[in-house]
């Protein structure tokens, strides 16, 4: 069988991933518009083997980490029912209070991935948390398709309202120093935008390629904002421009950053969509912005 390269890959194939991991296409259409593109050596399974998230040797913190404490704690889902799992992590040793960093997932649930960004923002000198919106449904299943299906059957403001008390847990908790911000990924980019609407005391908000809040509620973020925008995204950056303007005439504090040639997930280092360089600087400026605003 033909080993794959990123190059070997035509855009077409990762936008066409782009609409089945956000359900604008099922599993038959994908698999079908899919086969197109098996040639030259390509098969229809090697290509859906490539370009599917594989969690095997890209976790950059391993759960066990000795230099973290890492637990999965419970709090009230005020809207869902019952109680949200979570992954809390801190350094391990710190005596002091630590600012918080709350870690919202894409549209598929709290997966190793995004468990390992709630471990690395841990090793950055925080104290994160990384809820699963999938909890009352079981939690993630195992499979980020399954887990988007499972997604999709919960409603959209009650999983914000979840991240939401996620934020309300780490601010109270005793190993915080109250000062928490957001970061999340798709999905998560979203949620991130509208915790700051929602939340009058978030002290920073990063989406990373994440849908925009409506014009008339960008009056109600006191949050500043960092936000990360890939380059050959163009289902969410056909959002920005109205949403800089309501920024701008609100006089709202936000730095924006498009990484050029990069495609929507970039930050995801268990796919090939992930594109290093661009992850590394994000992630950097992700780190300096909270650092600047929470300590």
């Amino acid at each position: 069988m033909k080993k794959i390269n990123k190059a070997d890959i035509r855009q077409e194939v990762f936008d066409l991933y782009d609409d089945y991991a956000h359900n604008r296409l099922d599993r038959r259409d994908f698999m079908e518009k899919l086969s197109v593109f098996a040639v030259g050596g390509l098969t229809v399974p090697a290509l859906l083997g490539f370009i599917m998230p594989d969690y095997k040797g890209t976790l950059q913190v391993a759960p066990n980490d000795p230099r973290l404490n890492s637990e999965y704690v419970e709090y009230d889902s005020p809207k869902g029912g019952g109680k949200i799992k979570a992954l809390l992590s801190r350094p391990k040793g710190n005596t002091g209070k630590l600012p918080g960093i709350v870690v919202v997932h894409e549209n598929r649930g709290l997966n190793p991935h995004i468990e390992d960004v709630a471990r690395r923002a841990a090793l950055e000198g925080f104290i994160s948390i990384g809820p699963d919106a999938l909890t009352p449904l079981g939690g993630y299943p195992g499979t980020d398709d399954a887990g988007r299906e499972l997604q999709a059957k919960r409603d959209r403001e009650e999983m914000l309202q979840d991240f939401i008390a996620a934020f309300e847990y780490l601010k109270t908790h005793p190993e915080c120093n109250g000062k928490v911000g957001v970061v999340g990924f798709c999905f998560g980019g979203w949620v991130s935008n509208m915790m700051a609407v929602r939340i009058p005391d978030l002290m920073a908000a990063v989406p990373f390629y994440g849908g925009q809040a409506p014009a008339e509620e960008v009056p109600s973020i006191k949050a500043p904002l960092l936000l990360h925008f890939a380059g050959l995204d163009t289902r969410v950056n056909e959002g920005w421009p109205a949403y800089a303007a309501a920024l701008q005439a609100n006089d709202k504090e936000y730095s924006a950053h498009l990484y050029p040639g990069v495609n929507h997930g970039f930050h995801n280092d268990s796919t090939p969509r992930y594109d290093f360089e661009a992850a590394q600087l994000a992630w950097q400026r992700t780190v300096a912005f909270f650092r600047e605003k929470l300590k």
